[in-house]
């Protein structure tokens, strides 16, 4: 693959500029905002910009990085131009898919609709990343009628970038995506809504906010912009799955109403098994360990803790700040291999740390 369009040069768009470029992948590319598309040549994601679809015909691929909405039509332009193979990255794919097909039945072969499990509390451009994919699952959905040449072209492009392509049909994609991506924004989003709005009480509330709650609402700090049509486009397996999820919080309502000891221990037990048993992108969970490390709130303990394992060779292929609400201390949790966790433990308490190694499964 030696040339890449790039319709949309945001965040997703910008980081996949990025990656290409980075494995000598010449990347060309237009946004609706003209500045924007400037932007990503002055950072680096795209070699130069470009008219518009018309410009784009001697690609071997392009990726239509735009709001879901939009997809369609843009697909289709450069289908109608002669692309060899356009794919996509919006979050919701039977629309696209199904829309592509029905608008172009005889190119539609050519379309390969995508979706990267990768993002940031980052907006635009600028906050762009080349290892933005690395070991994320990007997930390709493939129909009856896509070309396997097609299909071939844009995994590879998935590999270029260090994803890891999973093929789902679109509708299967849709309601998974919608329980593990749609809905926990929408839950994070509602939860830092109802904590902000406790009146006088809240600066005092989110002064004692813990890691806990920290972790849950992180991604309430993302783009709010494309989230309306998200919900819109994938509306029906959202509302089921927050069904699903308004029915389960009624059941652990109802076990702590009523004291119900054992019922409420089972319920986080499997919870706490589920949540150790998440694979670590591409890495298998049963070769992992968690280091926890108590740290003092200072400047550079971080530092001094990646930098031991670096100097080991350990490879941290997680880590996580668990902030306490009294004092200035946290504790890290770091995710690495079992073969070096036990030499980066005691390289750690040689240097005054109290590290506890646990499995994650």
């Amino acid at each position: 693959m030696k040339r890449v369009a790039l319709v949309g040069t945001g965040l997703i768009g910008g980081s996949i500029g990025l990656a290409l470029r980075s494995r000598d992948v010449e990347v060309v590319g237009f946004d609706t905002l003209p500045e924007r598309a400037h932007e990503a040549v002055e950072l680096g994601a795209l070699d130069r910009v470009v008219t518009g679809p018309d410009a784009c015909a001697g690609v071997d691929l392009a990726v239509v990085a735009v709001p879901v909405n939009d997809v369609v039509g843009a697909a289709t332009a450069l289908l109608d131009v002669g692309v060899a193979v356009v794919t996509d990255v919006a979050s919701v794919k039977a629309p696209v898919v199904h829309g592509v097909e029905a608008a172009r039945a005889d190119a539609a072969g050519r379309f390969v609709g995508g979706h990267p499990m990768a993002g940031s509390e980052q907006e635009g451009v600028a906050g762009a990343e080349s290892r933005l994919f690395e070991g994320s699952a990007w997930v390709l959905t493939p129909t009856p009628r896509t070309d396997a040449d097609a299909f071939a072209a844009v995994r590879s492009l998935v590999d270029l970038t260090g994803g890891e392509a999973v093929a789902l049909d679109p509708d299967e994609h849709d309601a998974l995506v919608a329980m593990v991506s749609h809905v926990p924004q929408l839950a994070a989003s509602t939860l830092m809504d109802l904590a902000a709005q406790r009146g006088a009480d809240h600066r005092a509330l989110l002064r004692l906010a813990a890691g806990g709650f920290r972790d849950m609402t992180r991604i309430a700090a993302a783009d709010p912009a494309i989230w309306p049509d998200i919900c819109v486009s994938n509306r029906d397996a959202i509302v089921a799955a927050l069904d699903r999820y308004l029915e389960a919080l009624e059941g652990i309502r109802n076990v702590v109403a009523t004291g119900e000891r054992q019922g409420l221990l089972e319920v986080l037990e499997r919870a706490r098994t589920a949540r150790r048993n998440l694979p670590v992108g591409a890495t298998d969970a049963s070769d992992l360990v968690e280091l926890r490390v108590p740290v003092a709130d200072r400047p550079g303990v971080l530092a001094e803790v990646t930098t031991t394992a670096g100097r080991l060779g350990v490879n941290i292929t997680d880590v996580e700040i668990a902030h306490s609400t009294e004092g200035r201390a946290g504790v890290l949790v770091i995710t690495t291999s079992r073969e070096g966790s036990r030499e980066l433990e005691a390289a750690l308490v040689s240097a005054g740390y109290h590290p506890a190694i646990s499995p994650i499964t």
